[in-house]
């Protein structure tokens, strides 16, 4: 038996090598058969393998390769029902390491499908579901097949999201929006799947929205001027106006942001789809309810809820209001800021003074609710002409100052009133706006509400005393203040002006007298009615020349009388002596009254003066004790 292996030639086989009893064709066909049970394979690449066995540390996995690879059994804590026969993706790391191991990785598998599936997702609009993993400044952090990736918090959802920590370990189902591929950044968002499934409920709203309607909605957002409301896929604007019918501040007093509210379309623009919503108008009308007895000269009570420039608004319930109008605040005729009277949230009684309930407008009185005091029976007495009496300078104006005596009561000082010597151009230089004054009444005139008053009244007319001190040809030093083309203004004692020509003021020496300069003047005309006084200071050294005139004129007459004193008329010699003695007494006499009634007038002048100081002294003196007090 040839075959038997007793009869086998191993020589022969040894001699002719492994294989050299095969032909070639046989060679080839065990070498296909051989390539079929292997595959090719590439690092960095992911493939398929069949688990082959699962050990405490390891699982096996059959690739088609020379040899098996090995996977952690952690990466796969997500399966945890694997075992043998299945097919999972792994990634090859290294085809062989030091030790002629295949090295294989699931979870870089895992993420470089990802990566695939996440720009495929971004290419063909797919939508992709991950697990939300964490918060972050902004948004959220998702787990998407092992890829992190970013949701803002405005692609969250369509209404704003206060608190994102609920989301935390909830699985969400994201569109991808944008991937940075250089830092493997990807963002994603939530929001464009619900706006998806609004457009239809947005359509739906749009088309069967009307004016009037009533729908239910729920705030989505809070501004100054008014709230957003979710109706269903569409917002609104219901404006703060159109919460209540009373006056808030800010929405937040009234309602809350999540809150179910019911709201009327009050309007609505189709092109710009905007949505004007109404809260107040699903309640009765406050004005409606307005009780009948309220009419005009009625007492009402009520809450300041707003003060303008031109008066304040008084709440009598809420949505019915009435206007305080500055000039209703008070009987003083002098306008001031509505603040002075009355403040925000102060609770005041008024006086209605007009009502249309049709309109729903009133205007309201608080003066009203005290004597007008022009009307009071004591008006006549108390500011009768003559009585004296201190107000505060309400306002100036070129021709005098308004002083008010008390509230209501008002009287005009002229600017010729202010005082006896000075010449005031504008009440200004003699007087402040809010100082107090004195004054006298001059004139009272109640059915007009009109009282004239005076300050330089409180004093006697100095000018009585002034026609003695400055008659005629006496002399007195004065100062030049000003000058002009018309002559000079001078000031003279006791604070009082006068005043020179140009021809007054020139000099013996034949310059003129500069401004500045005190020299002697002497008076050469008064005018008490006029308050008056006209100098020179010529005339004081050219006195001298005029008496020689004056004596050259009087000595022929005295010539001519000595001739007839030689004709033989004795008698009226004598009577002639006779009379121009009594003429020379009558005119010294004349000279001694004037002296005497200067020395009088200057001495009253000193002492009118020196009691002003004193007033004045005491006046300083009593505001400083205020001041400090």
């Amino acid at each position: 038996m040839s075959n038997s292996p007793e009869n086998f030639d191993w020589d022969k086989f040894e001699s002719q090598g492994f294989g050299a009893g095969y032909s070639k064709a046989e060679k080839a066909e065990m070498e296909k058969m051989y390539d079929d049970t292997l595959t090719t394979v590439q690092e960095q690449e992911v493939v398929k393998g069949t688990v082959v066995g699962i050990t405490d540390r390891d699982v096996i996995l059959n690739i088609g390769f020379k040899s098996d690879g090995l996977v952690p059994v952690s990466e796969f804590r997500d399966l945890p029902e694997l075992k043998v026969g299945d097919e999972v993706e792994v990634f090859i790391e290294d085809q062989e390491d030091p030790n002629g191991q295949l090295i294989l990785s699931r979870k870089k598998a895992k993420i470089v499908s990802a990566w695939a599936s996440i720009y495929d997702a971004l290419e063909n609009d797919n939508i992709l579901e991950g697990v939300v993993k964490r918060r972050t400044k902004g948004g959220l952090i998702m787990d998407i097949h092992g890829v992190e990736a970013f949701l803002p918090g405005s692609q969250i959802d369509v209404k704003p999201i206060r608190d994102f920590d609920v989301f935390v370990g909830k699985k969400m189902e994201v569109k991808v929006v944008k991937i940075n591929a250089a830092f493997d950044n990807v963002v994603v968002s939530h929001k464009v799947l619900i706006e998806k499934d609004l457009e239809q409920q947005r359509a739906a709203i749009l088309n069967n929205l009307e004016k009037g309607q009533v729908l239910e909605g729920v705030i989505k957002n809070m501004t100054n001027f008014g709230v957003f409301i979710d109706l269903g896929g569409v917002d609104g604007l219901l404006h703060i106006t159109d919460i209540s019918w009373g006056r808030i501040n800010h929405p937040e007093e009234v309602l809350q942001l999540d809150q179910k509210v019911q709201i009327v379309v009050l309007d609505f623009d189709e092109d710009k789809k905007r949505i004007s919503l109404g809260m107040k108008q699903l309640t009765p009308h406050p004005w409606d309810a307005l009780p009948a007895d309220i009419e005009v000269g009625s007492r009402v009570k009520g809450k300041i809820v707003n003060v303008a420039d031109y008066g304040a608004f008084l709440e009598l319930m809420p949505g019915v209001e009435g206007l305080i109008h500055v000039s209703e605040m008070s009987w003083s005729q002098h306008l001031r800021n509505p603040q002075d009277f009355i403040k925000q949230g102060d609770e005041v009684e008024a006086v209605v003074l007009t009502l249309d309930r049709e309109e729903r407008k009133m205007s309201l009185g608080i003066k009203q609710l005290t004597e007008d005091p022009w009307t009071k029976e004591d008006v006549l007495t108390k500011y009768a002409v003559g009585t004296k009496h201190t107000g505060v300078v309400r306002n100036l104006t070129n021709f005098g100052l308004f002083l008010e005596l008390e509230e209501g009561v008002d009287g005009l000082v002229h600017v010729s009133d202010l005082s006896w010597t000075k010449k005031i151009k504008h009440p200004s230089e003699f007087v402040k706006v809010g100082e107090n004054l004195d004054v006298v009444v001059l004139e009272l005139d109640v059915p007009n509400r009109r009282l004239a008053l005076g300050h330089k009244q409180l004093e006697e007319n100095p000018w009585d005393t002034f026609e003695s001190v400055f008659n005629i040809g006496s002399t007195h030093k004065a100062t030049v203040l000003e000058k002009s083309e018309r002559g000079a203004t001078l000031e003279l004692p006791y604070g009082i002006e006068g005043f020179t020509f140009p021809k007054g003021l020139t000099k013996e020496d034949g310059s003129q007298v500069e401004a500045g300069e005190s020299l002697d003047f002497k008076v050469t005309e008064f005018s008490k009615e006029d308050r008056k006084i006209i100098l020179s200071h010529t005339a004081t050294h050219t006195e001298s020349a005029d008496a020689a005139r004056i004596a050259k004129a009087t000595k022929k007459p005295s010539a001519a009388g000595e001739k007839k004193e030689k004709a033989p008329k004795a008698p009226k010699e004598v009577e002639n002596k006779s009379t121009l003695g009594d003429l020379d007494a009558l005119s010294a006499l004349k000279e001694q009254m004037l002296s005497n009634e200067k020395e009088a007038g200057v001495k009253k002048l000193e002492e009118a003066a020196a009691k002003k100081a004193k007033d004045s002294n005491e006046g300083e003196a009593s505001s400083e004790e205020e001041n400090n007090a």
